[in-house]
């Protein structure tokens, strides 16, 4: 794996969610997509793939909701495996479970696209070598082509063991009500670059990966923020390699006017469109 996911770099650590049931959306999470259990009570489940850190929380909320149309929040996770074997061994394991699948070559990336029991959408991928990515003006080429599946089934023909150890937290694509807003507050809040454009999209980075962040207005300029106990996204962290990184980034965010807590070891944030953002270290 390269190194955009540890420091200098600021990026996602872990992605909390909100689903209506949560034995089985851990079934789901377990079965179908390959992830264990770190820790689990009655309404909470902190899932991890190598024993030790977590990834992905599944909470259960009271008088849960089904996930709001048209609002703010989870487009997708994106789930980074190690290698083009381990998303070969992934496909295959999809393809031999039935789930509904969607795929696609992004040049940077290859990635398959797959929504939870509850419509929490959800990318797993593998990155080609960043020394295969191109560079313009300072923004990176993607797109949405044909993946080459067969290519990839044919990588390994290795069993499915789960999602292998060194899996990380790729990346998150959230809906927003304003991108300029938004943009503004990823860049001269916390410290993001962007990096690449797409119709009412923008993605952003550190250390220039092809993005840790993504933000688009596919569910309308001005899309409502969801109710608090709806399906859908809780909470993301963001990954700071130092204290000063973090302290820089707080005092930037409140320039902004942008809404800051101090909890017992994160501080918590909000993008101008509800979307909660713990900052970590």
């Amino acid at each position: 794996m390269e190194k955009f996911h540890q420091e200098p770099n600021i990026f996602v650590g872990e992605v909390n969610i909100k689903v209506k049931n949560l034995d089985y959306a851990l079934t789901f999470y377990q079965n179908i997509i390959g992830f264990q259990v770190l820790e689990k009570s009655d309404r909470k489940a902190v899932l991890t793939t190598d024993g030790k850190n977590p990834l992905l929380t599944l909470e259960q909320p009271e008088k849960v909701v089904a996930k709001t149309p048209r609002t703010t929040g989870l487009y997708h996770f994106a789930i980074l495996l190690p290698s083009r074997a381990d998303l070969s061994i992934f496909l295959q394991h999809m393809i031999q479970t039935g789930y509904p699948l969607g795929a696609a070559d992004h040049y940077v990336s290859e990635a398959l696209y797959l929504n939870d029991p509850d419509g929490n959408g959800i990318e797993v991928y593998r990155d080609r070598p960043s020394s295969e990515w191109k560079w313009n003006n300072g923004l990176v080429e993607m797109a949405t082509e044909e993946l080459d599946g067969n290519g990839i089934l044919a990588e390994s023909d290795a069993e499915w063991k789960g999602l292998p150890a060194g899996t990380l937290m790729g990346h998150i694509h959230l809906h927003v009500a304003n991108l300029k807003k938004a943009e503004e507050f990823y860049t001269k809040g916390l410290g993001f670059e962007i990096v690449s454009y797409y119709p009412q999209a923008a993605f952003l980075s550190t250390g220039k990966y092809h993005h840790h962040i993504a933000i688009n207005t596919w569910q309308g300029e001005g899309a409502a923020t969801p109710l608090e106990n709806s399906v859908g996204l809780n909470w993301f962290s963001l990954v700071f390699p130092n204290e000063g990184a973090r302290e820089n980034a707080l005092k930037q965010l409140k320039q902004l006017g942008a809404p800051v807590t101090e909890k017992a070891d994160y501080f918590v944030t909000s993008d101008p469109s509800g979307n909660q953002i713990r900052l970590v270290l």
